[in-house]
């Protein structure tokens, strides 16, 4: 039997430890997680984190870093249509409907902007910007919506997309929040449509 090689067993040590720190930080959160119990339960040892992540909060930072990867394919997904338009409301109402997820709730929204704090806000909300730029220049380009700075615009339509979704996950019952903002959402969105647009 051939040896497996290093990269491939450093793979599957960080991936055990990924996956057992987003299963403990989105049901205990951040704080009450016990660095021993979370090794114990991927059957392995507290020097195997801190040689990988180098402490508690790295490996929090590859937990949500990993759920933004996850959250943006998803986002890709569900824009991916011919109608630049209706792909890009639907992309909107999900990123949105995402902070109905417990694990998204505690660990994206919550615990790694308090924990890992201006770094890693920065960070998640460049990705953001330069998808959603790129996306809205797309739209100014073809006339679907009005002409304009599409850096600026993605910033703002951002900030209110993240501020609703943190408003949407700290109410003790979300459903209605989610329901109220995607009922004004596109409300919201309408200014930006070219005149003779369907």
């Amino acid at each position: 039997m051939a040896r497996r090689a290093r990269s491939e067993m450093i793979e599957e040590t960080r991936g055990k430890l990924v996956a057992a720190a987003r299963e403990a930080f989105g049901r205990l959160g951040y704080a009450d997680t016990s660095m021993d119990d979370l090794t114990a339960t991927a059957g392995l040892t507290r020097g195997a984190l801190y040689h990988h992540f180098g402490d508690k909060k790295g490996l929090l930072r590859a937990v949500a870093s990993a759920m933004d990867a996850e959250i943006d394919e998803r986002l890709n997904a569900a824009s991916a249509t011919p109608d630049h338009w209706a792909g890009f409301v639907g992309r909107c109402r999900l990123y949105l409907e995402t902070a109905l997820e417990p694990d998204i709730q505690r660990i994206v929204l919550k615990d790694a902007p308090t924990f890992l704090g201006s770094d890693y806000l920065e960070t998640s909300r460049r990705a953001c910007h330069i998808s959603l730029t790129a996306r809205l220049a797309v739209m100014m380009a073809d006339g679907v919506v009005h002409g304009g700075d599409a850096e600026t615009l993605a910033h703002m339509i951002n900030g209110a997309l993240v501020d609703a979704a943190l408003w949407i996950a700290e109410a003790d019952d979300p459903a209605p929040r989610l329901a109220r903002a995607i009922a004004n959402l596109d409300l919201l969105l309408s200014g930006l449509r070219a005149s003779g647009q369907s």
